[in-house]
């Protein structure tokens, strides 16, 4: 292997690994803990994501997941309102 297609090769790794440092430290923008009461359960749980939205809508996703029953349940957990929703940016 040359001298120049060495440095080409640890150049391109340098890079790949750039990126996948940039993109995993944007991911973490926002943490948001949800709290949620759905027909006589209650449960917080925190997620990360890109926008506010994204953090509370993952932790309300999880938070019913452990709360509800069946895909019925579920939805309908989804659409009820937080109890409190705390997010640090």
């Amino acid at each position: 292997m040359s001298k120049k297609t060495k440095c080409s090769i640890a150049l391109i790794v340098i890079m790949v690994c750039g990126y996948i440092v940039y993109s995993s430290t944007q991911l973490d923008r926002f943490s948001c803990e949800v709290c949620i009461e759905f027909r006589g359960k209650s449960d917080c749980r925190t997620a990360l994501g890109n926008t506010e939205e994204e953090a509370i809508r993952t932790a309300l996703d999880t938070a019913c997941a452990q709360i509800s029953s069946g895909m019925t349940d579920s939805i309908a957990c989804t659409q009820t309102a937080p109890k409190s929703v705390n997010c640090k940016k």
